[in-house]
């Protein structure tokens, strides 16, 4: 089990002015930040990293909404980062998210999520070297 995790706060999030909030709300809950960015991935990135879900009906539409502006990657580290962090943020579609989750207080839809968080350690490392070099995530 490892000790980081790594998310995203999504471009509906983002347009709305809510990377201060969700940021808190992952300090608050004992998370250090251990590599941040505001960028933005390209279609091809998108495709590239959500290439699992590219038989999904939704794969056209994932990839056309991370890339249409910004997002924020982070790279986290906690004591049962995994699991934890999918804890912090709730189920994916907000309408059954429990209280107080991210996606609960902050979510548009089951689409429009306002954050992304590995589902693996395994996953965890691969996405963060998507996003980050090696000198960019502080030991």
């Amino acid at each position: 089990m490892s000790n980081k995790t790594f998310m995203m706060i999504k471009p509906d999030a983002v347009e709305r002015g809510l990377i201060g909030d969700i940021l808190k709300d992952i300090t608050d809950a004992g998370f250090k930040i251990i590599a941040l960015k505001l960028t933005q991935i390209s279609i091809n990135e998108a495709q590239t990293f959500y290439s699992v879900h590219k038989e999904r009906p939704f794969f056209n539409e994932l990839t056309s909404y991370m890339s249409r502006s910004p997002i924020v990657a982070a790279f986290l580290e906690k004591d049962n980062a995994v699991s934890d962090f999918r804890k912090l943020i709730g189920d994916t579609d907000p309408s059954t998210a429990d209280e107080g989750t991210i996606r609960k207080k902050y979510a548009i839809s089951k689409g429009e999520n306002s954050v992304h968080g590995s589902d693996s350690d395994d996953n965890a490392l691969i996405e963060a070297s998507f996003h980050f070099s090696g000198r960019e995530i502080l030991s």
